[in-house]
């Protein structure tokens, strides 16, 4: 079955789907964007995707063409059109096509697309031995300049710090913000466990609001994990007893060393292992 884009109201042929060279999403990064998974052919936490989306949209005076419950209907007309069991949308909205230049005005009307598509993101080796990150010198937007809140098109800073990752063998890199607290990883938010204590950096720290992380501190609440969100600094991670991340594509996954250094004891820890455990089970659920 040739893949189908959804792009302005129509379900395309992916080859047939196309947009202007001068599109200020391709042109300066001027755009927004989710990324929500799929499972059981249901789009997990749609809503709450949606809603960002809106946010992040108003937050740079991008004013997206349909409404939340169309874009609802449109993501999940998507999926069907694509027979997506388990997998993955991207949800783009750009500027639209313009002249060259900064100028919002001389823009014509933005452009919705929706790809509906299967993902692998890590090895299942990884999940089960955990992974080595490595902290990157490049530090998180300062939220005077550009808030990490809003999840635009220019992702510039996460992979600057992602080819950091890269160059040191390491599928992901921690980043700090501008006071030199730990805010989140490239592409996924940070959790560490100490002395059965579930912590993570609080939204004011230059994160993304990730849904992902929302859904896992829900779960550990319910589990009687006590839920801190308080400022961490690398030190904090170091002497962890266990660590781990979240995100729509990740998931949950330990890390198991920072900079060299082994976090607790080396391996996932049992707090990881009983979250990810419930947060698989709970998106079946849902």
């Amino acid at each position: 079955m040739s893949q189908k884009i959804y792009l302005d109201g129509q379900l395309l042929p992916k080859e047939q789907a196309v947009i202007s060279v001068y599109d200020h999403g391709l042109l300066y990064g001027d755009g927004v964007f989710e990324g929500i998974r799929v499972y059981s052919k249901r789009v997990f936490r749609l809503k709450d995707h949606v809603e960002r989306l809106y946010e992040s949209a108003r937050a740079i005076r991008l004013i997206i063409p349909i409404t939340p419950a169309e874009m609802t209907k449109a993501v999940e007309e998507t999926v069907a059109a694509n027979g997506i069991t388990d997998g993955y949308v991207r949800l783009v909205i750009t500027r639209g096509a313009g002249s060259l230049g900064l100028d919002i005005r001389r823009t014509s009307h933005p452009q919705v697309i929706i790809i509906a598509d299967t993902i692998t993101m890590y090895p299942e080796e990884m999940y089960e031995k955990g992974m080595e990150i490595i902290t990157a010198s490049t530090i998180r937007n300062h939220p005077g300049a550009l808030s990490p809140r809003i999840k635009s098109l220019n992702y510039l800073n996460n992979i600057l710090a992602k080819i950091e990752g890269t160059d040191a063998g390491c599928a992901e890199a921690l980043m700090l913000n501008h006071l030199g607290h730990v805010a989140e990883c490239t592409g996924d938010n940070i959790f560490i466990v100490k002395n059965g204590v579930l912590k993570t950096p609080p939204t004011d720290a230059g994160i993304l609001d990730g849904v992902t992380r929302n859904v896992v501190i829900e779960l550990a609440i319910e589990a009687g994990v006590e839920v801190r969100e308080m400022t961490l600094i690398r030190h904090d991670v170091y002497v962890a007893d266990e660590c781990f991340l979240t995100g729509t594509a990740a998931e949950v996954i330990a890390v198991t060393k920072l900079d060299g250094r082994p976090i607790g004891e080396g391996v996932p820890g049992p707090v990881t292992k009983k979250l990810r455990t419930r947060f698989q089970e709970y998106v079946r659920e849902e």
